[in-house]
């Protein structure tokens, strides 16, 4: 059996970590999107407020298996 994937791209957004900003992300589109296999970071960034790190923001593209 062969695997067809669809992507879609996906930015969260964490005050806590990168990871926790990835894990928002796909937590969300866990809601509506079925069959989720992998994802790849593609921009990290983030607001600084008071020379501190106030939100980190990380795009990421998802892949998922399309039903059969």
């Amino acid at each position: 059996m062969s695997h067809i994937y669809k992507i879609i791209e996906l930015t969260g957004s964490s005050r806590n970590s990168m990871e926790d900003a990835i894990n928002q992300a796909i937590g969300k589109a866990s809601e509506t999107v079925r069959h989720m296999r992998w994802f790849h970071v593609t921009e990290t960034r983030g607001d600084i407020e008071d020379n501190k790190v106030a939100h980190w923001q990380v795009t990421i593209k998802v892949g998922f298996t399309l039903d059969e």
